[in-house]
């Protein structure tokens, strides 16, 4: 039976800036941390604006945990000379919900189509070795309904099994709702499914 994946790599927090040059021509690579298309676009606006006297700004992005969606950007750079080499970088660290934008100041000098993919390739790997890369759990919502009368019951499972609760109503009809890693999801599903009066679903 194949292990179940539970685990992704991303980035916290924004990247410092990395220089790259070659032949004149500057190359400034960033990463950020993203979950969706506005962030991405959001991030792009930003830089158009604080690099206003650049060429180009090519990026590459990838999204999601479990079925993943990538898009790579060569921004008027001739094909797959900057977008593709970037989105390397993030197979090869394998990280996800990252977008790292490389901006070029062309130097006067053309590097070639093997210039360039080695400066976005080298910016975006630059990046990605001063990032603050950590690997994070795919986890499992569930929503626990129950009677007051059943509390004892529920904390206990949650105490022993070591659940971490996002949020709690505990009133006459309590609802608490726990966090569960992927690969524990189906048995803790089953332990609460099995308790009479105990409600249990996935959100």
């Amino acid at each position: 039976m194949n292990a179940i994946k539970d685990t992704y790599k991303t980035i916290l927090k924004v990247s410092e800036e990395k220089l790259y040059k070659d032949k004149n021509s500057k190359f400034y690579g960033y990463a950020f941390p993203v979950l969706t298309e506005d962030d991405v676009k959001s991030h792009i606006e930003v830089l158009k604006k604080t690099h206003h006297a650049a060429r180009h700004w090519c990026y590459a992005y990838q999204l999601g945990t479990e079925t993943m969606t990538y898009r790579a950007n060569d921004d008027g750079e001739p094909n797959n000379s900057a977008g593709m080499p970037i989105y390397g970088q993030i197979q090869s660290f394998d990280v996800t919900n990252i977008l790292i934008v490389v901006v070029r100041y062309f130097g006067g000098v053309k590097l070639g189509v093997g210039g360039l993919i080695n400066a976005y390739k080298t910016t975006a790997q630059l990046v990605l070795e001063h990032s603050n890369i950590l690997e994070k759990t795919i986890n499992i919502d569930y929503l626990i309904s129950f009677d007051y009368k059943n509390m004892n019951k529920v904390m206990r499972i949650i105490k022993e099994k070591n659940l971490n609760m996002i949020n709690q109503v505990l009133e006459m009809d309590c609802k608490i709702i726990i966090s569960v890693r992927k690969k524990d999801a189906q048995s803790i599903f089953e332990i609460f499914n099995h308790l009479f009066e105990i409600n249990i679903k996935k959100l």
